[in-house]
């Protein structure tokens, strides 16, 4: 139950949930979140920090970046939320401005920005 109750505080912030959003697309740069997101590092990687302690995301460096995926969850009721959140965040107003500010910095994103 504790374990439980540990994976559900990763979802109790809407900038957690708007990360969540964004890595459904796949594998994401820390500096990629901080675009989408229009956040400082700081923020974002105390926030990622939180998710994969919680078992939602897991990290990869490479070089001097880190990069973020949605962790495959083991737990019925994670898989079940997950699925849950997949089905409704891209609904949302914020997630579809994030979505758009992604795809738009992907665009101009120079080779070297990230790793």
């Amino acid at each position: 139950m504790q374990q439980l109750a540990e994976r559900l505080k990763g979802l109790s912030d809407p900038t957690r949930l708007r990360m969540l959003a964004l890595l459904e697309a796949g594998e994401l740069c820390i500096c990629d979140l901080m675009e989408a997101l229009d956040l400082p590092q700081s923020k974002v990687s105390r926030h990622m920090s939180f998710l994969k302690n919680g078992g939602w995301v897991t990290s990869q460096r490479k070089g001097k970046w880190v990069y973020y995926a949605l962790a495959e969850p083991v737990d019925p009721v994670q898989i079940d939320l997950l699925a849950t959140l997949r089905e409704h965040l891209p609904e949302l107003d914020t997630g579809v401005e994030d979505r758009e500010r992604l795809k738009q910095y992907l665009k101009t994103k120079k080779a070297d920005a990230c790793g």
